[in-house]
C-alpha cells in the first residue's frame, strides 16, 4: 500500500479520450485486436462468452476474501511491545512516537493524540482565532475535519471537490473566498496527495493560514515533500482502518512552537514537552480542560506499523496498478487519480473507481449489481456528505450560520464511483478474478441496459 509514483499510463489517461489515449501509447494495436474478438451483436470482451452470474451463470469470482482485506496485519512485534508495557507499564512509548513522527517528516513539533479527532480539535484550538472566523473545508470528508471547529467559534465554508480525485478543489475555493475567512484545510483522499504547491500559493497570496487533513496519507508526497509539511499544522490518523494502524491514535504536527505549545496545553494536564520558560507552562498540573493524551498500547503499535509503512504502501501501490491498469482499458471506466507525476499516493481502505455511464451504457447500480453476482466485492458507495446533515443548520451550535452551497462535484462522486476493496495482501489469483468479472460484465453491457 504505497508509495511509488502511480504509472504514467494511468496519470496520462485521466486527461485523455480513450481513443487518443490509445493511439498515443501503442496499445491501439492491442484495442483493435481485442474489438476484433466481439460477436457480431457487439456482446462480449476478450472472448467472454459465459452467460453472467446474474443471471444464473457460474461466478468469476471464487477465491475468498477473507485474509485479502484483513487489517490491521499485526504479527510478533506488536504483541512483544503490548507485552512489554503490560509488564511496565509506562507513558515512554508516547515520547518515542513523536520523535520517530518528527524524524519521518522532518518537522519540528509533533504531538501524539487521543486520536485524529482529539489532534483536529487541538489543531483548531491552536489557531487562536477570533470567533466567526471561518475555514474553507471539503464537505466530502469525516464529520471530525470540521465539527470540532464549533467548539471556538469558527465556522466551515464548505468547498467542492473534484469529482476524479475526491480532494478539494482550488477552483471551487476561489469562488468562496470572503473577508471572514482565515484558513483552509485540504485533505488528502485515501492516499492522494491534494494539489498543496497551488492552494498554498494562492493562500499565501490572500493571506490564509494552510492546514492539513491527512489521517488518510501516511507516507504520501507531493514533489518529494510529505503530506504533512506543507500546512502551518497537519493532523494524522491511526485508527484501526488507516494506514499507519494503532486501533486508535492520532498525531499533530507543527511548525510553530507557539502552535505545539498551545495544542499541548489544550489536551495534557502534564504540558509534556514544554519548556518552563513557555506561558503555557503555567498550566501543568491543569492543563485547558481536557485529556487527549494518546493511550501507550497505541504508541507502541504505531511505532511498530511505522517500520515497515512505506514498504507495504508500495506494495499495495503494485497491486492495486496490476488491477486497475487491466480495468482502465474497459470503455467508461475510470479511477482516482490527479494525473500529476509528481506525486507519491498510497492506497488503503478503498480501491475508487468512477463510471461514465453515457460511455458504458448503463447505470452505474446495475452494473454494480451484476459485478456483486460475480462475487466482486463491489459497493455503490454513498459518502455521507457534511454540509447536508442538520447540525450544520442548527444556530445554536454555531457562532453565525455556515452557508449550505451547491456542490455538484461532491454529488457527482457519489453518483458515479464503484468502490473495490484494498487488497493488504498479495492475491494475484483475486486479482486475476476480478480482472475477469469486470470483463465479463462489461461484455455483457447491452444485456444488462
Amino acid at each position: 500500500m504505497n508509495t511509488i509514483n502511480e504509472s504514467a499510463m494511468s496519470q496520462t489517461r485521466a486527461h485523455l479520450p480513450r481513443r487518443q489515449f490509445l493511439a498515443g501509447t501503442g496499445v491501439a494495436a492491442a484495442a483493435v485486436a481485442l474489438n476484433q474478438k466481439q460477436t457480431a451483436a457487439g456482446n462480449t470482451i476478450a472472448g467472454s462468452l459465459e452467460k453472467l452470474a446474474l443471471f444464473g451463470g457460474p461466478k468469476a469470482v471464487t477465491h475468498p476474501h477473507d485474509d485479502a482485506t484483513r487489517w490491521p496485519r499485526y504479527g510478533k512485534e506488536e504483541e512483544e511491545a503490548i507485552l512489554e508495557l503490560i509488564r511496565r507499564p509506562s507513558y515512554d512509548p508516547n515520547a518515542a512516537l513523536e520523535e520517530d513522527w518528527r524524524n519521518f517528516l522532518g518537522v519540528p513539533y509533533a504531538k501524539a493524540h487521543f486520536n485524529g479527532t482529539s489532534a483536529l480539535t487541538s489543531m483548531f484550538f491552536a489557531l487562536n482565532l477570533p470567533p466567526g472566523s471561518e475555514i474553507m473545508v471539503p464537505s466530502y470528508t469525516f464529520f471530525a475535519t470540521i465539527l470540532p471547529m464549533r467548539l471556538f467559534g469558527l465556522v466551515p465554508v464548505f468547498v467542492d471537490i473534484n469529482p476524479r480525485t475526491l480532494n478539494l478543489d482550488p477552483e471551487d475555493a476561489k469562488k468562496r473566498l470572503n473577508p471572514r475567512v482565515k484558513a483552509i484545510l485540504p485533505v488528502h483522499w485515501i492516499g492522494l496527495p491534494a494539489d498543496m504547491d497551488i492552494i498554498c500559493e494562492w493562500a499565501n497570496e490572500k493571506g490564509l493560514i494552510v492546514l492539513e487533513d491527512c489521517a488518510h496519507a501516511h507516507g504520501a508526497k507531493l514533489k518529494d515533500r510529505p503530506m504533512g509539511t506543507w500546512g502551518r499544522m497537519a493532523i494524522f490518523s491511526y485508527q484501526m482502518t488507516k494506514p499507519l494502524p494503532a486501533i486508535e491514535g492520532g498525531m499533530g504536527v507543527y511548525q510553530h512552537q507557539e502552535d505545539f505549545e498551545r495544542a499541548t496545553a489544550f489536551g495534557n494536564y502534564d504540558i509534556p514537552g514544554i519548556p518552563d520558560n513557555s506561558p503555557y507552562f503555567k498550566y501543568k498540573g491543569s492543563g485547558l480542560g481536557v485529556k487527549f493524551r494518546m493511550h501507550p498500547f497505541a504508541a507502541a503499535l504505531a511505532r511498530c506499523q511505522l517500520r515497515g509503512l512505506e514498504e507495504r504502501n508500495a506494495a499495495g501501490v503494485r497491486q492495486v496498478r496490476q488491477l486497475n491498469d487491466a480495468l482502465l482499458e474497459l470503455p467508461g471506466l475510470y479511477e482516482q487519480t490527479s494525473g500529476r507525476k509528481d506525486i507519491t499516493r498510497l492506497h488503503y481502505s478503498w480501491n475508487m473507481l468512477f463510471v461514465d455511464e453515457k460511455q458504458v451504457g448503463v447505470p452505474r447500480d446495475r452494473l454494480v449489481e451484476a459485478l456483486k453476482a460475480e462475487g466482486v466485492q463491489a459497493s455503490a458507495l454513498h459518502y455521507t456528505l457534511q454540509h447536508q446533515l442538520p447540525v450544520y443548520t442548527e444556530p445554536e451550535w454555531w457562532h453565525h450560520l455556515p452557508e449550505i452551497p451547491d456542490l455538484p462535484g461532491s454529488i457527482q462522486a457519489n453518483a458515479t464511483n464503484i468502490a473495490l476493496p484494498y487488497f493488504t495482501t498479495e492475491v494475484p489469483e483475486l486479482v486475476e478474478q476480478y480482472i475477469q468479472a469486470f470483463r465479463k460484465v462489461w461484455a455483457h453491457r447491452k444485456e444488462l441496459a
